[in-house]
């Protein structure tokens, strides 16, 4: 038997030999919640085996590969995850053992630690090359509005609210308004539009767009990971509660912790501009004919010199990069 958080391969590997089934405690008895690493009847297969507390289910698996199921044993629930890939046991075992970890070393409930092992293996394997610049910047500046909303309301509600990297029309969805946030390093407040509903407000809720100017700011600018990493301090203290959903939220918007040294800082003052000030394409102004065959559209828009219609709230003045 093992008591400490990590089985070697050696030794799954032997039982799994001898077709023979086993457990290893990673957790002390005395601890909560109590997780094992077991090998299946007849060396058949692996699993990571972790109790449940009472009205809690097993977290999802969307992979394929990936099965987690609920068992009794011991007069415990447990849940139990496995793989249905038996030539990929041994690359499993790896992905078990971090779940494990973050379990038993980092203290992280298994929803937690399951979520933030896929999270981290995807973003491995499938973002190898980070952000081009242009995504960096509109992170920076959807982090700095982030800081606006929260000092306006606190830190759950921004972080709620921020529907970009989900893919949603509008970058902030809060209770009286909608906020598209684009950032620009040009001199110019030249902005990218995808698609013909980014700039048009929905029903009875005002749309805003803050235009962000950056300029390259040498040592006394900001980096995307300085941003990144003041907004999680902020968030881990006063909201802790919505840091994992914040993660998970800069995973989606393509964050990686990859080395990151150009500094940026703030050219100006941002722009606000209501819905009915902006230039767009409005698509009640298309035929059939064509809403029918185009089915994308990206057009760039200039708001240099433009005035908002109506008077902006004043919580979106206050603008800074974190």
């Amino acid at each position: 038997m093992n008591d400490g958080p990590h089985v070697p391969w050696s030794e799954v590997e032997y039982f799994l030999g001898r077709k023979q089934a086993t457990t290893f405690p990673l957790s002390a008895r005395s601890t909560h919640p109590q997780v094992s690493y077991v090998v299946g009847h007849g060396g058949r297969d692996i699993a990571l085996h972790v109790e449940l507390d009472r009205g809690d289910r097993p977290p999802r698996s969307n992979l394929p590969t990936i099965r987690i199921d609920q068992i009794a044993e011991r007069g415990m629930r447990l849940a139990r995850i496995s793989t249905t890939e038996v030539a990929l046991m041994r690359d499993f075992h790896d992905l078990l053992t971090a779940v494990a970890d973050r379990i038993v070393a980092h203290g992280r409930t298994l929803e937690q630690a399951y979520a933030e092992t896929i999270r981290g293996w995807s973003s491995l394997l499938s973002r190898p090359h980070g952000l081009d610049m242009q995504k960096r910047l509109g992170l920076m500046g959807e982090l700095g509005a982030m800081c606006s909303v929260a000092a306006a309301y606190d830190w759950s509600t921004a972080v709620r609210s921020w529907t970009g990297p989900k893919g949603e029309e509008h970058d902030f969805g809060l209770p009286e308004l909608d906020l598209e946030v684009k950032t620009t390093a040009t001199e110019t407040r030249r902005h990218t539009i995808h698609g013909l509903g980014q700039l048009d407000a929905k029903l009875g809720r005002p749309l805003w767009l803050m235009s962000i100017q950056l300029t390259r700011g040498g040592t006394a600018g900001r980096t995307l990971s300085q941003c990144v990493r003041s907004v999680r301090s902020a968030v881990g203290e006063r909201a802790p509660a919505v840091l994992d959903h914040l993660d998970r939220k800069l995973a989606s918007a393509g964050w990686t912790d990859a080395q990151d040294d150009e500094q940026w800082s703030v050219r100006s003052a941002p722009a606000l501009l209501d819905s009915s000030a902006l230039p767009r394409l409005n698509a009640s102004e298309l035929t059939n004919f064509v809403r029918e065959r185009i089915s994308g559209v990206q057009y760039v828009i200039d708001v240099t010199g433009l005035t908002p219609t109506l008077i902006p709230p004043p919580f979106l003045s206050h603008f800074r990069l974190p």
